[in-house]
């Protein structure tokens, strides 16, 4: 089984480093310099910098060179660059290749799941060999061999099962689940709510807020997750509540650190232009709402997000009428 990992991100790289373990595997980097370089040294020193990659593992800044002969496509790339780069690899790409997508995101404008886009870009391509693979996986402890666990979502259950044994690691357990829309919603999803965790923390609040704003968030993320046809028992697992535990408590977490700048008063365009990474949330907050008031669920915390990414609304002055809202039923709209 030939593997290509297409984006040498933090956490594409972390994730090429274990495919890498178990079959041949080439990392496509967007910088030729990059390329040349993880290849050279065995370190992707812009992105993981002091983690060993395994000599095994190839890097190229060709798609070409990384796709031709893949068995697997992994789409490394962010939400709002995926459609653009598997147009340019899509003529590479087999027909039966199962195509794997990291990208915790929505789609602006088509308001389209990675998976989605996916099918759209490669036509004819077997739809049951597009998933994703997702839970609590912070890239620089997976990176450095710390135990977690993780999930693959594909339909096809053979397929995953192939795909379970190629991620699989003594450090990094992997689950099977044919719940691809619940467990790519979840992982966007949570992205949102964990920019309002950081809020909270850069606020000043402690550990209650952070309990009750997790808790509530899960209960908004499986209201959309469901609505849209996801299993429920996807977002009590490791792609929902597990995801959402870790982006929102982790200082290494992209997203909670946005919350928490915003939440110190700083402006979102200087919070961006300081990272080098992305920070999903930022992007996908709007095309959740939008999806929200499609399927007519209720997301009170996501709107406090938005209107803060948004409309420029300072934080503290929403908190009171987040919590002054109606006194409802703990189960409201979950049964």
């Amino acid at each position: 089984m030939n593997v290509s990992v297409i984006g040498a991100g933090s956490w594409g790289t972390a994730v090429a480093m274990i495919a890498a373990g178990n079959a041949p595997t080439v990392l496509w980097a967007r910088r030729s310099e990059l390329a040349a370089q993880i290849d050279r040294e065995h370190e992707n020193r812009t992105y993981l910098p002091g983690v060993a990659l395994p000599e095994t593992l190839r890097a190229t800044a060709s798609l070409a060179e990384a796709c031709e002969g893949a068995d697997v496509v992994v789409l490394g790339v962010p939400s709002h660059g995926l459609r653009a780069v598997l147009e340019e690899a899509a003529p590479m790409i087999g027909l039966r290749v199962a195509v794997v997508s990291l990208a915790k995101g929505i789609e602006q404008g088509t308001l389209a799941r990675m998976t989605e886009v996916a099918c759209a870009v490669l036509d004819g391509h077997d739809p049951k060999c597009v998933g994703v693979l997702t839970g609590p996986n912070l890239a620089r402890e997976v990176a450095a061999g710390q135990p977690t666990a993780s999930v693959v979502a594909m339909t096809d259950e053979f397929v995953a099962q192939q795909l379970q044994q190629l991620f699989f690691s003594p450090s990094f357990r992997v689950y099977t689940n044919p719940d691809v829309v619940g467990c790519e919603m979840a992982g966007a999803l949570k992205n949102v709510l964990a920019i309002g965790a950081g809020i909270a923390d850069g606020l000043g609040y402690g550990d209650n807020t952070k309990a009750a704003l997790m808790t509530r968030g899960l209960a908004e993320l499986a209201r959309l997750g469901i609505a849209m046809g996801g299993d429920p028992l996807t977002f009590a697992g490791l792609a929902g509540m597990g995801d959402l535990i870790a982006t929102c408590s982790s200082p290494q977490s992209r997203n909670r650190h946005v919350g928490v700048e915003l939440g110190k008063g700083r402006a979102l365009a200087d919070i961006v232009s300081e990272m080098n990474m992305v920070a999903e949330g930022v992007k996908t907050t709007a095309a959740v709402l939008e999806l929200a008031t499609r399927h007519g669920v209720e997301m009170p915390l996501a709107s406090f997000v938005g209107r803060v990414l948004n409309e420029g609304a300072r934080p503290a002055d929403l908190v009171p009428e987040l919590m002054l809202r109606k006194a409802k039923p703990e189960f409201h709209g979950m049964r």
